[in-house]
């Protein structure tokens, strides 16, 4: 027969109905009160469960099979994504963390960092992976150094820039 479970629950309808007093989360409170219309007298096939819930009846077995597997715990579980693949090594991130706390051998520029990674360390990553590395990970600000005029004096620039602090003063 399709859409009949040949599933044997081991909780109580009042431990069910307990359990669904108590869970929180939407996803939770779903699959408790597939167990909970199932362990009824009376109880509606998989089909007619799914249809109730705006789900499709396979979503439904998957539930009832990690219970069969584990029971309530392991159906109401959350497993998290370890996520993707770094493209760049972290001994890589940790190399260019040291070479951006050297203030004599800074970066102009982001393409300069990923330049940087490619010839010294061998580690070939797009420019948004270097951006959002060195800048959102590693906390990095590039800065250049504002450009000089060459005709400028720059002993008198020198003597000014020392004498600006004590002139600065309100």
């Amino acid at each position: 027969m399709v859409g009949v479970s040949n599933i044997v629950i081991a909780e109580s309808l009042d431990e069910l109905t307990q359990q669904l007093q108590q869970a929180q989360a939407p996803r939770d409170k779903e699959r408790l009160q597939v167990l909970y219309w199932l362990k009824q007298n009376n109880a509606p096939n998989v089909s007619t469960i799914a249809q109730s819930l705006g789900k499709h009846r396979n979503t439904i077995q998957t539930w009832l099979s990690l219970y069969r597997v584990g029971g309530v715990q392991a159906m109401l579980a959350v497993e998290k994504s370890p996520g993707g693949v770094r493209v760049i090594p972290q001994w890589a991130e940790t190399a260019l963390a040291k070479r951006l706390e050297q203030a004599e051998h800074g970066f102009i520029s982001y393409g300069q960092v990923q330049q940087w990674l490619a010839q010294t360390l061998g580690a070939e990553a797009e420019y948004h992976a270097v951006y959002q590395m060195a800048r959102y990970r590693l906390k990095a600000k590039l800065k250049a150094a504002c450009p000089q005029n060459t005709k400028q004096d720059r002993q008198q620039r020198d003597s000014f820039e020392q004498t600006l602090p004590s002139t600065s003063r309100c």
